[in-house]
């Protein structure tokens, strides 16, 4: 027995060595397999919705304010400040307009802008993006949908609705809010929106939301402005022109509703921006005395 007892310990002691080397290998080859795993998705992820196109779409035709894109504000057209400043966005791979007018289209090629020329039949912005976009000879990601009158419109915001949307796999539709000044709580033309706690829309409306029992703004409440820059995936605006119209996007006449009435996610962000969209002849005046405030020629 003792002189089998040192045999036996050492192919004992072998025995476990050795599987103490096939387990060590496994994990070794685990740890190795998770690395290359992590590095992949990394990589797919660092390459998600990566070629950005943005697109501002303009018409001459408006009920409030036939014209619009084309009306000067301190010497220059108002379509060509909203691409001037979009161009300062580092998101960008590409910038067009796209309008089924013209004058429009002369005017921007006259200050060197793309143009695409896109159908009357278009029944918003989103719809004409869609069109612009199948004309476009390059494939892209993401569509960002720029308002031809937000002449002050901040590069950053553009930057930060396309970040939002690479960051947000699950959402379709990415925009930005602002906090809401109690003068325009009741405004119709100033769009309110109600986001959840993750950062997605829960719903916009021409009317304040919430509305609390008193009827009256709650000076204590963070209402939020709907600011009408948007991004989309693009394979969801291909999508988007087939959807039916919906019961809340026409009632209050809001296109963001039928992405949300559809059920698909849209991630918004909260930025700190004074809100000066161009929506009838009075608002130039405001516009054109901010600018001078603030010495923007």
């Amino acid at each position: 027995m003792s002189i089998c007892s040192p045999s036996s310990s050492s192919s004992s002691s072998s025995y476990l060595t050795g599987k103490a080397l096939i387990v060590h290998s496994i994990l070794a080859g685990t740890a190795i397999a998770v690395a290359i795993g992590v590095h992949a998705y990394l990589g797919r992820a660092r390459k998600f919705r990566t070629r950005v196109v943005g697109i501002i779409p303009a018409r001459y035709a408006s009920s409030r304010f036939e014209g619009k894109p084309l009306v000067h504000i301190l010497g220059k057209p108002m379509i060509q400040r909203t691409w001037e400043r979009s161009k300062l966005a580092t998101t960008l791979d590409h910038l067009v307009v796209a309008t089924d007018d013209e004058k429009i289209a002369e005017c921007c090629r006259g200050f060197g802008a793309d143009v695409i020329m896109t159908s009357e039949s278009c029944q918003n912005g989103t719809e004409r993006c869609y069109e612009a976009l199948e004309k476009l000879d390059k494939k892209y990601d993401i569509v960002v949908n720029i308002q031809g009158d937000e002449p002050l419109i901040e590069p950053e915001i553009i930057d930060g609705i396309v970040k939002a949307l690479q960051a947000a796999p699950d959402a379709v539709f990415s925009t930005a809010v602002t906090p809401l000044k109690p003068e325009d709580a009741f405004d119709p033309n100033r769009v309110k929106c109600v986001v959840d706690n993750c950062g997605y829309a829960i719903y916009f409306s021409r009317g304040l939301i919430p509305f609390n029992k008193s009827a009256k703004v709650n000076p204590r409440f963070p209402y939020m402005l709907h600011l009408g820059i948007q991004s989309y995936d693009s394979k969801f605006l291909k999508i988007y022109p087939k959807l039916q119209p919906t019961p809340l996007q026409l009632e209050e006449d809001l296109e963001q509703l039928k992405v949300l009435e559809n059920g698909y996610k849209m991630k918004v962000i909260k930025v700190e921006h004074e809100a000066h969209g161009v929506d009838t002849p009075e608002d130039v005046e405001k516009i054109e005395s901010l600018m001078r405030e603030r010495n923007l020629s």
